[in-house]
């Protein structure tokens, strides 16, 4: 049975869940890279994450896997669907979930996704607020760049370089 953000009480005060899509490609995973500065480093998400100290936010580049919050009423598997298509103009259905964790103090459900179609193109609101200051761009990363990208959360580069070992290889295939 899948919870609902609603189930998991987003609207008590609870952090807002967020539902991630992991897009294999071979020994390849389909990342969002990132480039992200504030005026301020208290209104910045990732000057928190990183512990960052000062007034000002000097900017982040890191890259995350395609995702985002699961709308009120909305399943983890909805919203990682949702997510995707929203994000990388890819439709998909969920395979199976890989693990959960934390993302910025927010649960976090991470599936692979099957079936994927379409060619990934940027859209959505990173199409939109795409600009110097918050950049966004989808590419493929093998495991010897999750590191090199500084994939965030950086908990989920073990686990998601055993998923790319295990795929990639000629018996995971």
């Amino acid at each position: 049975m899948s919870v609902t953000n609603r189930d998991a009480g987003a609207s008590s005060g609870a952090p807002i869940p967020r539902a991630v899509a992991v897009v294999v490609d071979g020994a390849r995973v389909l990342v969002v890279k990132r480039f992200l500065r504030r005026e301020r480093a208290d209104a910045c998400v990732m000057c928190e994450a990183t512990g960052a100290a000062g007034p000002e936010c000097a900017g982040h580049r890191y890259a995350v896997l395609p995702g985002g919050h699961v709308e009120d009423g909305e399943t983890a598997e909805e919203a990682a669907v949702r997510e995707l298509a929203e994000e990388a103009s890819l439709g998909a259905r969920i395979g199976r979930l890989l693990w959960t964790g934390l993302h910025n103090r927010r649960p976090a459900s991470y599936f692979l996704m099957a079936d994927v179609t379409g060619t990934p193109a940027l859209s959505g609101p990173e199409s939109r607020e795409n600009g110097p200051d918050n950049s966004f761009e989808l590419l493929w990363a093998t495991e010897g760049d999750l590191d090199r990208l500084g994939l965030h959360p950086a908990d989920v580069r073990a686990p998601l370089a055993g998923l790319l070992r295990d795929v990639g290889s000629p018996e995971g295939r």
